[in-house]
């Protein structure tokens, strides 16, 4: 199923496998398709490749644009297998955990936990997180994928705050589930966030903190883009997101966790698609690399050349 409405998309940066990982995740979930592949010229990283593709109805974008950021698991993907929604829930759980693991890292092994009867956390081969999780189909229905937020370091203890932030600035939002660390969780604080999930415009998210002696933190591997319809719209986020002027470049931004988002026009989709030519995807883009905030009356003059 299509999220038509999909206005918050994940954005993953690769140094150059951006297509053959496309390749790979498409390959191994249901109702996944490659939807859109082009090039960029000459931007600051040299030539680039942007991808979309759909992964169980849940839109991604991805790019090769050289070895800057690295894939951490502040950034993962929780995907759902639902007994009620997929027949043979647990049998696939366990396929796509076996091809993942190729080449991969195991983070916490597929298995038995209190909070479900078949979870694993794992490292691609590209270095990207995801969380397997065999729901309970007596549990608010959730989608198949959802990003995920982990809270360490200096940001351990903010994911309330980060989520009440996020959940009062973005149209469409409402809490989901929210559990606590217990006492005798060490080093994990009495209190803390153990799990919460969240929904911004439409698109459901999930955060944690946690306290174990993590060596990353958030950054521009994987960022979000906030598809916006006015030029108003575009002011408002970045006035109230952007919290790092030196992150301000192209429409990407740094809030004050560290978490990437690129706030763009709705019409970029469009700008940068399939039905554009070679010419009018080049002008946008030299348009785009000129500017910090995006702005869309000039983007859209580029467009028309």
């Amino acid at each position: 199923m299509t999220n038509i409405s999909q206005n918050i998309v994940p954005h993953l940066w690769f140094d150059k496998e951006a297509e053959e990982a496309a390749a790979f995740y498409t390959s191994l979930f249901p109702d996944s398709s490659i939807t859109n592949a082009i090039s960029i010229q000459d931007t600051p990283s040299g030539d680039a490749h942007l991808v979309s593709f759909e992964l169980w109805g849940q839109k991604f974008m991805a790019i090769n644009a050289g070895p800057f950021f690295t894939f951490n698991p502040s950034v993962s993907f929780m995907v759902h297998f639902d007994p009620s929604r997929e027949e043979r829930a647990s049998e696939k759980i366990t396929e796509v955990w076996n091809t993942l693991s190729e080449g991969g890292t195991v983070l916490m092994p597929l298995d038995k936990y209190p909070f479900s009867e078949k979870y694993g956390w794992i490292q691609d081969k590209y270095g990207l997180s995801w969380q397997l999780i065999l729901t309970n189909p007596e549990n608010e229905e959730r989608p198949a994928i959802m990003p995920s937020l982990m809270f360490v370091g200096d940001n351990c203890g903010k994911a309330e705050e980060a989520v009440n932030f996020y959940l009062s600035l973005f149209k469409n939002s409402t809490q989901g589930q929210m559990s606590r660390y217990p006492q005798g969780m060490e080093p994990d604080k009495e209190g803390a966030i153990m799990y919460s999930d969240f929904m911004l415009e439409n698109q459901w998210f999930a955060a944690m903190d946690s306290a174990r002696d993590h060596h990353f933190q958030f950054n521009e591997a994987v960022s979000f883009l906030v598809y916006c319809d006015t030029q108003e719209e575009i002011n408002d986020y970045w006035d109230k997101l952007s919290a790092v002027p030196a992150s301000e470049q192209c429409g990407w931004l740094k809030d004050k966790y560290g978490v990437s988002w690129q706030i763009v026009p709705g019409e970029m989709e469009e700008m940068m698609g399939s039905s554009s030519t070679p010419e009018q995807i080049e002008r946008v883009s030299q348009a785009t690399l000129k500017m910090k905030k995006l702005d869309l009356a000039e983007l859209q003059k580029a467009y028309r050349g």
